[in-house]
């Protein structure tokens, strides 16, 4: 798999990996004295055993049975001079496990540190490691592995040795580099999660991550920590729990529950990679495959593509005629105000509040869909009541979380009929972070593939390529968000988007006019109209909710500080408000429009945001 590739789908959905071989292979009836890495070859039944069961459950990724497998590990075995054939081996066992309902499934070669200190600690060279972990490498590739998952160092100069082994053979092959952290946070030589960050980050990895040594809570710790220092993806793989031995047996005491308990916690914290160590069984990485399903995308996205030869030439309507903010954009800077749908079946309040707004000379509103995966009224219902008994224009998210492609075009042709002209295409929030936890998450396609859906739409064709008759005027919005932490994620994600057809752009609330500059820098080759986000925050607490709990949302620590700072409620509204118009006033001249989003439907805020700014 080429990196770019591995990278691509990591920003898809996140992985779950797969758990402890050892822990497995020990309750199969294999003892502890046993060469693990060699039953690769004296018995690969057993190992691809092992790895059916974990495919049974879900997994994304495999891991060879080869932690162990380099020579200082295998001599005291006596199998030194077998480490290309037990590493080939165990890949292509891995490998043979997959089926073709398993072709998404990725193999990664597993790699662990030598066993033995490297100079001048040890005895073993720099020269001597290198040319070892290159072997194994090696056979790893020959294997036919997807990527090479280096985990449980605990010395980041033999980590190093072992990127550059592997570098050394291939600039192409995918590398996750996992350390090893102890209970006080810190790696077994005492090097933090943050010294490790950066200097993994400088090294020429894919992912950065821990496993091992320790459970969920301490782990969680350690990947928030991980993640202040780097902007590359995080993986993570705990143990389950600290290992007792009961009756000469090792149990390890954390429950399939309480892992999937903390894998929620670890996607929130960043983590792209997710699986096991030591004392995780299939069992334990079933529960936590539950949970990353329902708080992402499916793994295998429907594909909206049709040939070039079978789509009918239909001449899309132009832009600035498809809706009035598709005509004010680039003429005037407007402002639209986000409204979400009621909770109830009667509008009225909502309807008086939109009145006022439109004529507080509001240009737009925006309508959510189902924010926080919560229960509302439809949101192309609503819509529909704003534009026919209050006259305002709206912009209509439409996510991709409660339908299916069948139900989504059938959405959009209605919206159309109900002359609907403003979507914005977004992925939608997991229902694990709503009240519904456990409602099914459709996810046929993601906000790209939503865009590539209207796009079809616009020129007159269903995704089988039907005609629908004219092309239809839909004005295509997507969102962004110029603070993410990885950067590079982000502008690959919005380029998708603008080649797939998207016209204009909402970003995320922005704080700090650098990311909002930085972001416009870097599209400038594909340029779209901009209305920037801007959230007042109203309290410490709203800001550290939205900070730490809402998807997307990133509050700078300067910011929250400030509101802290402030003795009285009132007193911290003002200052969320002072924060917003900071923001509006420094981004006025740089994009074409604000899109406000007032908390709690406090919405004389937005007016007071904008007011003698617009």
């Amino acid at each position: 798999m080429q990196r770019e590739n591995f990278r691509t789908r990591l920003e898809t959905a996140p992985l779950v990996c797969d758990g402890a071989m050892g822990t497995a292979l020990y309750a199969k009836g294999v003892m502890v004295n046993r060469c693990f890495d060699e039953l690769n070859l004296s018995n690969p039944e057993l190992v691809q055993s092992v790895h059916g069961d974990y495919l049974a459950v879900g997994v994304d990724m495999l891991e060879t049975n080869t932690y162990g497998a380099n020579r200082f590990k295998l001599d005291p075995h006596g199998f030194a001079d077998r480490v290309r054939d037990i590493n080939e081996q165990g890949a292509a066992i891995a490998r043979g496990a997959l089926s073709a309902t398993d072709s998404a499934v990725l193999v990664a070669g597993a790699m662990g540190p030598l066993g033995r200190p490297i100079a001048p600690i040890g005895t073993i060279s720099e020269e001597a490691a290198h040319e070892t972990f290159r072997l194994q490498a090696e056979g790893l590739a020959a294997g036919g592995v997807d990527v090479v998952l280096l985990e449980t160092f605990s010395d980041l100069r033999e980590l190093a040795l072992a990127i550059q082994a592997v570098r050394s053979l291939s600039t192409k092959m995918p590398i996750v580099a996992q350390m090893t952290f102890g209970e006080d946070g810190s790696t077994p030589l005492g090097a933090k999660p943050e010294h490790v960050a950066r200097k993994l980050t400088e090294l020429d990895v894919d992912v950065v991550g821990a496993n091992c040594s320790v459970g969920p809570e301490l782990m969680l710790q350690v990947i928030e920590r991980l993640g202040t220092a780097t902007n590359l993806p995080l993986s993570v793989q705990p143990n389950a729990g600290l290992p007792e031995v009961v009756e000469g047996r090792v149990i390890y005491l954390s429950s399939p529950e309480y892992m999937a308990h903390y894998a929620k916690r670890f996607l929130r914290a960043g983590a792209v990679i997710i699986g096991g160590c030591c004392g995780t069984t299939p069992a334990h990485i079933g529960a936590m495959v539950g949970v990353v399903r329902g708080l992402g995308p499916a793994r295998t996205p429907v594909e909206v593509n049709v040939r070039e030869e079978e789509r009918p030439q239909k001449e899309p309507v132009p832009r600035q005629e498809k809706s009035r903010l598709a005509k004010s954009l680039g003429r005037k800077f407007v402002v639209s105000v986000e409204m979400d749908p009621p909770k109830g079946a009667d509008p009225g309040l909502f309807l008086e509040k939109a009145q006022w707004l439109k004529d507080s000379e509001v240009d737009f509103l925006n309508i959510g869909d189902g924010p926080r995966a919560s229960a509302r009224m439809s949101a192309l219902s609503f819509a529909v009541l704003l534009e026919q008994q209050v006259g305002v224009e709206t912009i209509l998210h439409y996510q991709c979380r409660d339908r299916n492609l069948i139900g989504i075009q059938s959405d959009l042709l209605g919206a159309q009929a109900l002359g609907l002209r403003n979507v914005l295409a977004v992925t939608g929030d997991p229902p694990k972070l709503g009240n519904y936890p456990y409602a099914t998450a459709v996810f046929d396609v993601d906000s790209v593939g939503l865009v590539k859906v209207l796009s079809r739409l616009n020129h007159g064709l269903d995704l089988a390529a039907n005609p629908l008759g004219p092309a239809l005027p839909f004005h295509i919005g997507v969102g962004v968000n110029p603070g993410a932490i990885d950067f590079e994620a982000e502008l690959r994600k919005f380029e998708q988007k603008v080649e797939a057809g998207a016209e204009y752009c909402l970003t995320q609330p922005v704080y700090e006019p650098r990311y909002l500059e930085r972001f416009l820098d870097a599209t400038k080759a594909n340029r779209i109209p901009v209305l920037v986000g801007i959230l007042p925050l109203v309290s410490s607490r709203n800001a550290e909710f939205l900070h730490n709990e809402v998807p997307g949302m990133a509050v700078p620590q300067d910011v929250r500080e400030r509101l802290a700072k402030a003795s009285t409620k009132d007193k911290a509204q003002q200052v969320g408000v002072e924060i917003a118009r900071d923001a509006l006033r420094a981004a006025r001249d740089l994009v074409d429009g604000a899109y406000v989003m007032p908390p709690f439907n406090r919405f004389e805020l937005a007016l007071e945001v904008v007011r003698g700014i617009i």
